[in-house]
């Protein structure tokens, strides 16, 4: 009987222990943000981490491999008119969304159009030139266009490309964002503002087998020591965006490892020109913002704030990009220059400016610097440290003179310009217009072939560094640092978190 007592005791303890196994083996990937996200709707949302959350949870029509280059991914294929106002894409058939409808050529056309009419949507600009979409067939829709549009597919690897339930977004409507419904390998289970967003693996999801963990958490830690400090005890298992200074310390921690990419993007300075309700200097005169940009010295900030691994620049693409124009190279710091620019715009000293700026260690700093550089020039530059969510209300509304913010970047260079400079452009915060940089963001639209295009995005380049609505600073490059256990992780130049084909040990 006592030997019964024992085996049976035993029976359940190793029945035990395998329920435990099996409760372990629910693997989880967190992941440490930088900011807490805006509104989780492709069609309304303008922040980069958004992007990398959409990155599990939206797939898109299209999508990018590590050299930029276009690959399938909602879509298997597209085929352009010989006019090229028509590109007709095949879909992927057997895709669902999340709540199981099916995603077919009618959920396609309410998505785009979605993003194309939604009075909130920021997609707008992106898709202007779709006239209308048709329904070809089950599994192919044709994108009519107002004008040939270049970039029209590169558009498509991003936001404006990103497939929605046609049903849920009709039930939710200005609410989607709250629990967005798409067709990713993640859905949504969670959010908590400012603390947590929880998504699970999708089981119906088109490319199932090569989903491997089955659950992910977003953590907002603005703070990147903190999120570093995570990472190394454990509460993380990857974190965006470490800060330069750490490197050395990341490469030398045995648990971690350090992906890397040149970003698509810049760092640059929005002016409020037309939008500044206190008509400061900035905004009355181009040559008192061409006088704060050459107060700036580039390299320094890049050498005092980011140990020289980031990129100066004074164009929305990087100096490596085949678009970036040579013949305007970046004007090295004259203090003397400035002033008398000052002086010729009759402005008297201090010329006292709004400094908006996001929270975040190397933010702040390089506002530091940029506020020490500005003031031998005769700038006194207020900076304004505030949250991440709220800056871009204030921004929408013009609530600033200058506003400090990043942007990841997209393949094609209309995707870094035309948004931000063509008059009235969804994130044209500070109001700029210029006629004839409009006609060139236009005319850069039409046409495919690289050099016509690139001669035309030297002729807007000149009539941008002249004006100067927006100071571009340098570009970044993409550190985000992991644990050794997880697996399978490449840094695509977008800087986007992919989580294909991820594994945790």
């Amino acid at each position: 009987m006592m030997m019964f007592l024992k085996a049976a005791t035993a029976v359940a303890l190793l029945l035990a222990l395998g329920a435990g196994v099996q409760a372990q083996a629910q693997t989880t990937l967190r992941i440490g943000l930088a900011e807490d996200p805006d509104i989780l709707d492709p069609s309304t949302g303008r922040t980069y981490v958004g992007r990398i959350v959409f990155a599990a949870v939206c797939d898109k029509l299209f999508d990018i491999d590590e050299k930029i280059n276009i690959v399938p991914q909602l879509a298997l294929s597209y085929e352009t008119s010989a006019d090229g106002k028509e590109v007709t894409i095949k879909l992927r058939p057997g895709v669902k969304f999340h709540d199981g409808e099916p995603f077919d050529a009618d959920a396609a056309k309410f998505s785009i159009e979605r993003h194309m009419t939604l009075p909130t949507s920021f997609r707008k600009s992106e898709l202007a030139s779709v006239d209308h979409v048709e329904v070809v067939d089950p599994l192919t829709i044709k994108l009519v266009l107002k004008t040939p549009f270049s970039p029209l597919i590169s558009q498509l690897t991003d936001r404006a490309g990103m497939m929605v339930s046609p049903r849920a977004a009709k039930e939710a409507g200005d609410r989607f964002g709250l629990h967005p419904v798409c067709a990713g390998p993640y859905k949504f289970v969670e959010r908590v503002q400012q603390d947590r967003m929880v998504f699970e693996k999708f089981a119906d999801y088109w490319n199932k087998d090569n989903v491997f963990i089955d659950r992910i958490v977003y953590l907002p830690i603005v703070d990147a020591t903190v999120r570093l400090a995570n990472l190394k005890s454990g509460g993380l298992d990857l974190a965006e965006r470490v800060l330069a200074t750490d490197i050395k310390a990341v490469r030398a921690d045995a648990n971690l490892k350090l992906s890397t990419a040149l970003e698509l993007g810049y760092w640059g300075l929005s002016i409020n020109i037309s939008n500044d309700k206190n008509k400061g200097p900035l905004s009355q005169s181009e040559k008192v913002r061409q006088a704060l940009d050459l107060s700036i010295d580039r390299q320094a900030i890049n050498e005092v704030v980011f140990n020289g691994e980031f990129t100066p620049g004074n164009q929305w693409v990087s100096p490596q990009h085949p678009y970036y124009q040579a013949a305007f190279p970046i004007r090295p710091r004259d203090v003397v220059k400035a002033k008398a620019l000052l002086k010729e715009a009759g402005v008297t000293p201090p010329v006292s400016v709004d400094y908006m700026v996001t929270k975040g260690a190397e933010n702040e700093a390089v506002a530091q610097v940029i506020q020490s550089m500005a003031a031998e020039a005769g700038f006194d530059l207020k900076i304004r440290v505030i949250e991440f969510a709220t800056s871009f209300k204030q921004a929408q509304a013009g609530e600033f003179q200058v506003f400090q913010i990043p942007w990841s970047g997209r393949i094609d260079p209309d995707g870094n310009s035309y948004v931000f400079l063509r008059s009235k452009a969804p994130q044209n915060d500070g109001g700029y217009s210029n006629p004839e940089a409009d006609k060139a963001m236009e005319d850069a639209r039409l046409v495919t072939d690289p050099a016509q295009r690139k001669a035309i995005y030297e002729k807007l380049t000149k009539i941008i560094l002249n004006d100067e609505p927006l100071l571009y600073i340098l570009h970044r490059k993409i550190l985000i640092a992991h644990t050794k256990k997880l697996d399978g992780y490449t840094q695509m130049p977008d800087g986007l978190v992919r989580v294909i084909g991820l594994k945790l040990k």
